[in-house]
């Protein structure tokens, strides 16, 4: 077996110091509509969505 290099932590450690603008990450608001609807959908569609969804019924 060949032996392969391990990475080390590619992130710091520690809280956010401030918050998250997802608003300046999209560029018009037609993205901005699209990432709200897409999340509307995952949270709360009845019968689930990608791989979330159940095969049987809860």
């Amino acid at each position: 077996m060949k032996e392969k290099k391990v990475l080390g932590p590619t992130y710091e450690r520690g809280k956010p110091t401030q918050p998250l603008s997802w608003m300046k990450k999209l560029s018009d608001r037609a993205e901005m509509l699209k990432f709200l609807k897409t999340g509307e959908r995952y949270w709360f569609s009845q019968e689930g969505y990608g791989s979330e969804r159940r095969k049987t019924p809860a």
